[in-house]
């Protein structure tokens, strides 16, 4: 570990160009204006960057360049190597060498693996002439897919703005944090993250009211929180914004992608204990919400007010948004398809689940999924009537 560009990771991540072999390279585009989870059918990657990112230059499969009104950068290159050619870079190494070197970049870099693949977090200060001194963090790691060659192809991904902008560290992090290498890290935490709060040793941890143990890892529930906190960060530069109910989305979908992997265990060991022998799926939600709804309520007013919920499942305790989402998660896992609704007029979140029979309905990516109220002591379906205008609510969907 290079302690000078990590002297404390957890300080580090409590914080954390117009490159210039990149401008060279991009072909102008028109641009647009960037919402929702980029995905790339060529190389597997998927990114999410925060509301507002719009697409600059690139050529929409190997090279993207996008801007945000705020100033932030973020570049995006995938080197390989063409049919009959050497690649351009033998290793990540190779390649943070090569960046560091043309840039003139006095960062530090620290090297990691991000899930079997390796990765390299670069500290980015350089000029850019007609620009000023500009600061960030760039991301070099390796893809899953392989091409023809024996050689994994490399990504290179810089997030970057300048230095004296106020707020721009919140975004770098997210927006680089919000890449999924390859489609197996798309419910798994992000890359920065992982960093941060690497996950080395499994510890058995119980799982409240169940009178049972899980397998989570010792810096889960950290690591979550931290993330969780990151993105309220990024949340609330969106509170009077056109686009808040996408930011809202972003959120969310952040929050589930950072937690599905986490929870795995406890939400297979839940299943075990509600589900065996077998029920029908109207019955198992029912007893997962009864179980929710025995958590003790507890808002976290000085941070983010969302509990992260790995706390919630093994302490028992939060409000209505994560014991909402956990209810969602664990039904997911067991194949119900699940979601959940927030409501900015109630200050109210609510599950909502792919399932038969009686009760209130929510139309989201065109079905009518059923409602489940995860702080009141009542059945699925039921919603309270001061909460059931519909047009008060947001739906969320994870994925």
């Amino acid at each position: 570990m290079n302690n000078n560009i990590m002297r404390d990771k957890k300080a580090f991540c409590s914080e954390v160009p117009r490159a210039l072999f990149v401008i060279l390279f991009f072909l102008l585009l028109p641009s647009f204006l960037f919402s929702g989870v980029l995905n790339s059918p060529s190389w597997g990657f998927s990114l999410d960057l925060p509301e507002g990112y719009e697409y600059i230059e690139g050529d929409a499969k190997d090279r993207f360049s996008f801007g945000h009104p705020n100033g932030a950068k973020f570049d995006l290159i995938v080197y390989y190597a063409p049919q009959g050619r050497q690649a351009p870079y033998s290793s990540v190494e190779e390649m943070a060498k090569d960046i560091h070197t043309r840039l003139n970049n006095k960062g530090e870099w620290d090297a990691f693996e991000y899930r079997q693949k390796k990765a390299i977090l670069m500290e980015m200060l350089f000029t850019i002439s007609g620009s000023g001194l500009m600061s960030g963090w760039a991301l070099c790691m390796e893809l899953g897919e392989k091409t023809q060659s024996t050689a994994k192809p490399l990504l290179m991904a810089i997030a970057y703005g300048p230095r004296d902008r106020d707020g721009l560290q919140q975004f770098h992090l997210s927006a680089l944090d919000s890449l999924a290498p390859e489609d197996s890290d798309r419910r798994a935490p992000g890359p920065i993250t992982e960093f941060g709060y690497p996950r080395v040793s499994r510890v058995l941890q119980t799982v409240f009211g169940l009178d049972m143990y899980a397998w989570i890892y010792e810096e889960d529930a950290e690591g979550a929180q931290y993330l969780i906190d990151r993105e309220f960060q990024i949340l609330r530069n969106y509170q009077d914004a056109p686009d808040w109910k996408e930011a809202w989305e972003r959120f969310y979908r952040a929050i589930y992608r950072d937690s599905y992997e986490r929870l795995t265990d406890i939400a297979f060991r839940v299943e075990r204990k509600m589900n065996v022998p077998s029920k029908a799926d109207r019955d198992f939600a029912e007893d997962v919400l009864n179980w929710v709804q025995t958590f003790t309520y507890e808002r976290e007013l000085m941070g983010s007010d969302f509990i992260n919920l790995i706390s919630a499942a093994t302490m028992g305790k939060g409000d209505c948004d994560n014991r909402s989402m956990l209810w969602a998660i664990v039904l997911i896992q067991a194949n119900i398809p699940a979601a959940m609704m927030v409501s900015r007029n109630y200050g109210h979140a609510m599950g909502l689940a792919d399932l038969p029979g009686y009760g209130a309905r929510f139309e989201l990516g065109g079905q009518r999924l059923l409602v489940a109220e995860t702080v009141a002591k009542v059945s699925l379906g039921l919603i309270g009537e001061t909460v059931s205008e519909r047009e008060h609510w947001l739906g969320i969907q994870f994925e």
